[in-house]
């Protein structure tokens, strides 16, 4: 079970620090190096591009993963299709930037795909490419090799990520994650808190006294260590299922804390993760931001400019990460 956990820690780590060229590299006089000067390119970072082709086998797979939400088509909202476009688009070249320069980075300290992660690179796109339906095929304009370098880069970036982050304690206690259900009375005048206070000592109802008094926005709330004022969150830690805390004065007010639940499991794992993201993002972020700052970009903006995020029922694809999660997972874990 905890190595479960771990696995699925590691990975959605990676996928939040997001927010190699092909093993064979590329030669002048090769095919692909022919190709790849003929195609429009999107970006460049030291010395490194993508191109059009490439960057639209992102655009296409965010526009769908994005694009719905709890069954609602954002695409059909009018109001909203300008706003996810840009979205989109902006979350795009975000990544591909993110990608290219870690990919810098790992070259710059000697890291590459060995050939067992090359192996499994390759039955990833060959799996993905033939998902793919033609229509996909002609937009995209992109072949099996294409969609091979997008994963190389991909797994480098993953591998760059877990050399700078293996020293990371990714073990999390249960007390430091532990996440609360509770519900709350916050009252900004010293009355209405004696008031509170008084009733509750009665044996009155929390849950009715809230409706009366309370200032904040909820009343059901779910809350981890460091989210409520300190001696809110010392003494609502200490609380058992069913009890409630007395007035506590803080500088923003008198808080009451009702214990509905002192520890909801499924959002302590949740939490879990958070906190590792955190510890990891510091120690990758330090070494990255820093190596970031050296290296040159360049944007060609008509080229990007030339295209646009938007659904098409013709081209459903949204599985570029699924199934790279599927081959290439355990790689990295």
């Amino acid at each position: 079970m905890k190595k479960k956990i771990k696995k699925r820690i590691a990975a959605a780590v990676f996928a939040a620090a997001l927010a190699a060229c092909s093993a064979a590299g590329c030669k002048k006089g090769d095919p692909l190096h022919v190709q790849q000067m003929l195609a429009k390119p999107v970006l460049k970072v030291d010395g490194t591009s993508y191109s059009l082709s490439e960057a639209k086998v992102y655009l296409v797979n965010y526009q769908n993963l994005y694009g719905n939400v709890a069954g609602v088509d954002l695409w059909r909202q009018e109001s909203q299709e300008g706003m996810l476009e840009e979205y989109i688009k902006n979350l795009t070249i975000a990544q591909l930037n993110k990608i290219l320069s870690m990919d810098s980075l790992a070259k710059s300290r000697g890291i590459a795909l060995e050939e067992e992660e090359i192996a499994s690179v390759q039955k990833a796109a060959k799996a993905y490419y033939e998902s793919l339906n033609d229509t996909e095929l002609a937009y995209l304009e992109v072949k099996e090799a294409d969609i091979q370098k997008l994963y190389e880069d991909y797994a480098l970036a993953q591998k760059l990520y877990k050399s700078l982050t293996v020293g990371i304690n990714s073990e999390v206690s249960d007390d430091e994650a532990r996440i609360m259900d509770a519900m709350q009375i916050v009252v900004s005048e010293a009355k209405k808190a004696r008031e509170i206070k008084k009733a509750l000592a009665e044996g009155g109802d929390f849950q009715t006294l809230a409706g009366s008094y309370n200032e904040a926005e909820e009343v059901k709330i779910q809350f981890g260590r460091g989210e409520l004022p300190q001696e809110v969150e010392t003494a609502a830690f200490a609380l058992e299922n069913g009890t409630a805390t007395s007035s506590i004065k803080t500088e923003k007010g008198y808080y009451f804390i009702y214990c509905v639940n002192k520890f909801n499991e499924e959002l302590t794992d949740a939490n879990k993760v958070k906190i590792v993201q955190k510890r990891e993002k510091a120690a990758f972020g330090d070494v990255y931001d820093a190596y970031n700052r050296t290296i040159s970009k360049k944007m060609y903006q008509g080229n990007w400019d030339s295209i646009q995020a938007k659904r098409s029922e013709e081209m459903p694809t949204d599985s570029f990460f699924a199934v790279y999660q599927e081959y290439c997972g355990e790689l990295f874990s």
